[in-house]
């Protein structure tokens, strides 16, 4: 064996290689494995990078297609699809070697490989024994898949696939109505594709704000995305030149055909510890595949389990917290996450953002609020924008006046989140907020504005 490290890593997503930089920066000797040719795991490669770079595209590409003209501005667009993605291509390097950098900055050894743990202090990597004080599993997560349906990542293809496709689809038909089927589905649509969403509850969104969901839903209706929900799909048909989709209500009833081109399935995600080891080493998991922790410790002594592989939401930035976090307690620190305060953004056009408790999460734990509302309609900088779809809504403890949650819906949503995470870190109150000082004019108005909606003294219009 080599010398032993004070810390291995297995994965090299966002929680494993923050948790591997943190240890470095603390002096611990520290080893990242990641079975990818690449650092980033599924958020940089194949996640949240890529599909941002092609939604920003296809955003500036249906702004100038059908926005420019009313502003006075006479263009002509088309899409150069090979160029569409290798600019996304070349965004994903650059970070990926970004990360390879801080690994040599911090003293962090990427190991290249597959890690599987043999006992509490020792790490087989491709038949290579390392020895380690502290081993942290940052494996993440994988697509889950529908019984009976093969994903090819041709025509019937993840989220992986999604951002692959070397041609804009006629018809897609997305099967689940959540975060990454509104924004891939957003992406082709916005390129031309006929988009229909197959939802199993009667609402997209599943988790966020009622509000939220029903707005989001006459947004996405009034973009032309197609929405049949309330169903689940129980079959996909390839024939020669397309895809027969068979779906049935979900509580039971007539069966019903959709016809695609590709069909995109985006149900959720599951916990990726295959091959792990953790039966050899007992390492406690639930029905579900995720690792038992407490407080980032696993059962076994010297084993932590951080991110997507844990319970908790899938959001890469929760795993980063967590990675930092075990890296501090291992070093001897305090390091803690806020539960409570996770933001979560869905990067659709308009955005959608929400932290803390939705109403209807208040209301079921008897917990007494008052509600701010402020629209972008009302908005100035939304108004001369002409990007006034959306809502900010604060709720506040209706006693102590606390932030318990907030939950907006318009551009740039996910930047503006930022502002209410910082106050409720600060256990701030509404009045707080609405008694800060906002620049004129600008879209974070609508923030003070739904602040001061709590007490009754919204002043704009």
């Amino acid at each position: 064996m080599s010398d032993t490290y004070d810390v291995i890593v297995i994965g090299g997503g966002p929680g494993g290689y923050n948790c591997a930089i943190r240890a470095g920066q603390l002096g611990l000797k520290v080893a990242c494995i990641e079975k990818r040719k690449t650092l980033g795991g599924t958020c940089l490669n194949v996640g949240c990078i890529p599909s941002k770079a092609l939604l920003h595209a296809t955003e500036l590409y249906e702004a100038a297609e059908k926005d420019f003209a009313d502003m006075g501005i006479k263009t002509s667009v088309s899409l150069d699809h090979k160029q569409l993605m290798a600019s996304k291509d070349k965004t994903v390097d650059g970070l990926t070697q970004g990360i390879a950098y801080l690994f040599k900055k911090n003293n962090v050894e990427h190991i290249s490989g597959t890690g599987k743990i043999v006992d509490p202090n020792t790490v087989d990597v491709d038949g290579k024994k390392l020895a380690t004080k502290n081993i942290v599993i940052a494996t993440g997560s994988e697509v889950a898949t529908l019984p009976g349906i093969e994903i090819d990542e041709e025509r019937i293809v993840s989220s992986t696939g999604a951002l692959e496709l070397s041609k804009v689809p006629g018809k897609m038909v997305v099967i689940g109505g959540g975060v990454i089927g509104l924004e891939l589905g957003s992406v082709w649509r916005r390129l031309g594709a006929e988009v229909t969403v197959v939802e199993y509850l009667d609402h997209i969104l599943p988790g966020m704000d009622a509000e939220v969901q029903k707005m989001g839903l006459r947004v996405f209706k009034k973009q032309k995305m197609k929405f049949k929900l309330g169903h689940k799909v129980t079959g996909i048909e390839k024939l020669k030149t397309k895809l027969k989709v068979t779906m049935e209500p979900s509580k039971g009833g007539d069966e019903a055909t959709l016809d695609a081109d590709v069909v995109l399935v985006c149900i959720g995600r599951r916990p990726y510890t295959e091959g792990l080891g953790l039966d050899t080493i007992n390492v406690t998991t639930d029905k579900r595949g995720f690792i038992e922790t407490d407080h980032f410790k696993t059962n076994v002594a010297g084993i932590w389990a951080i991110g997507d592989c844990t319970h908790g939401p899938m959001l890469a930035h929760k795993a980063e917290d967590e990675g930092v976090a075990v890296a501090e307690q291992i070093a001897g620190k305090a390091g803690h996450v806020n539960y409570d305060v996770i933001p979560g953004v869905v990067y659709t056009k308009p955005e959608i953002a929400a932290v803390g408790k939705t109403e209807e999460e208040l209301k079921a734990a008897g917990i007494p609020f008052k509600a701010g509302k402020f629209p972008f309609t009302a908005n100035s900088r939304a108004r001369a924008n002409h990007d006034t779809d959306g809502f900010v809504k604060i709720l506040a403890h209706a006693e102590t006046d606390e932030i318990l949650g907030a939950h907006m819906i318009g551009v740039c949503a996910g930047e503006m989140i930022g502002e209410l995470c910082v106050a409720m870190e600060f256990r701030a109150a509404s009045e707080d907020i609405a008694r800060t000082c906002h620049a004129h004019p600008t879209l974070s108005e609508a923030i003070r504005q739904a602040a001061m909606g709590v007490e009754g003294w919204t002043m704009q219009m």
